[in-house]
């Protein structure tokens, strides 16, 4: 009888345990199926046949920064650089090896694509000797696909000159820019642009109503924890518009920042805080003036988070040559990722 009570509980043992097993190996199919599914999915959302209109509009009004457009990012390379992320829409690159976003700072070059607006205002102190200046500035960066993008400026300036006028105020010469990825890993973009300028501007406001082109090599580098390098150089080279009275010279550019991360992105007000120093060196290359004295200044600057994909960015130029188009320039940026 006993022996019979054994065997009776030992199978109700069996069963339930052979039950229980089914059951948790039927539960980790079910999460293993729906994992493969997911990971499936955004395989074939990846290697989706995208029309160019919907490449456009994804990079335009799409979510590019959610987990799921992360995983179409890609390694771009120079290798590749003609059959590689033209047929995709661009989405928001990962942080670089050392963690660091890829992101702006003023007067600095940019060497990343983004998807943003940002507004900029200048003041420079006693400018061209002849009292302050004043400059306000609109940019946009709107990604076409993972290789092209396009960057547009709106400026106003408003100054003497150095004629010792009255005050003039104008709209300045408007700037279209085609920007192309030329490489992207996880540690370093590099691109190259183009900066169509149009003489729109007044020629009383100095540096204004110009017709030019800027072909430019800028880059972004993160290898190590917050510190990112970024820089560029490219030729200035005016060939319309009022040069005379404008004073336009063609330029070799180029410029160099450092900066160094201290918090993270969602630690608001002072999320992704980043303070940075930008150098920038400009050449006179031609021969229209006697003289072809060499610019250089140092702008130490920060950019902060500040909640809701508003940005805030500040900074100050102080030219180290001479002569110095002004003693000083105060820069202020209020920017919104979109």
């Amino acid at each position: 009888m006993k022996a019979k009570k054994f065997k009776k509980k030992n199978l109700s043992k069996i069963t339930v345990t052979t039950c229980f097993g089914i059951a948790l190996f039927g539960v980790g199919e079910g999460i293993n199926a729906a994992d493969i599914l997911k990971e499936q999915s955004a395989s074939a959302e990846f290697h989706k046949d995208y029309s160019f209109s919907e490449i456009v509009t994804e990079s335009v009004t799409g979510d590019v920064y959610s987990a799921a457009a992360a995983e179409n990012w890609q390694d771009l390379s120079y290798s590749d650089l003609f059959s590689k992320g033209w047929d995709k829409p661009w989405v928001s690159p990962p942080n670089g090896g050392g963690g660091a976003p890829r992101q702006g700072w003023l007067n600095s070059s940019e060497g990343v694509f983004y998807r943003l607006g940002i507004a900029v205002f200048g003041w420079q102190h006693d400018f061209l000797n002849n009292g302050d200046g004043y400059s306000g500035n609109l940019v946009n960066f709107t990604p076409i696909n993972q290789r092209f993008q396009i960057q547009t400026d709106i400026s106003l300036t408003s100054n003497r000159g150095a004629s010792g006028s009255n005050p003039q105020t104008n709209f300045g010469d408007f700037k279209i820019t085609p920007r192309f990825m030329l490489s992207e890993s996880k540690n370093v973009t590099q691109t190259f642009n183009v900066t169509f300028r149009t003489p729109t501007g007044n020629s009383n406001n100095p540096g204004q109503d110009i017709a030019a082109i800027t072909p430019e090599y800028q880059f972004w580098a993160n290898w190590w924890q917050g510190l990112v390098v970024r820089g560029g150089t490219g030729v200035f080279i005016p060939y319309a518009g009022d040069l005379n009275r404008s004073g336009a010279r063609s330029l070799f550019n180029a410029n160099l920042a450092v900066g160094y991360y201290f918090t993270p992105h969602d630690f608001t007000p002072i999320g992704d805080m980043v303070w940075f120093v930008s150098t920038n060196v400009s050449q006179p290359i031609d021969n229209r003036a006697e003289t072809s004295n060499t610019f250089v200044s140092l702008t130490p600057g920060f950019r902060t988070h500040v909640g809701g994909d508003w940005y805030l960015h500040g900074a100050v130029e102080v030219p180290v040559t001479r002569p110095e188009p002004f003693d000083y320039q105060v820069l202020g940026g209020i920017m919104k990722v979109f």
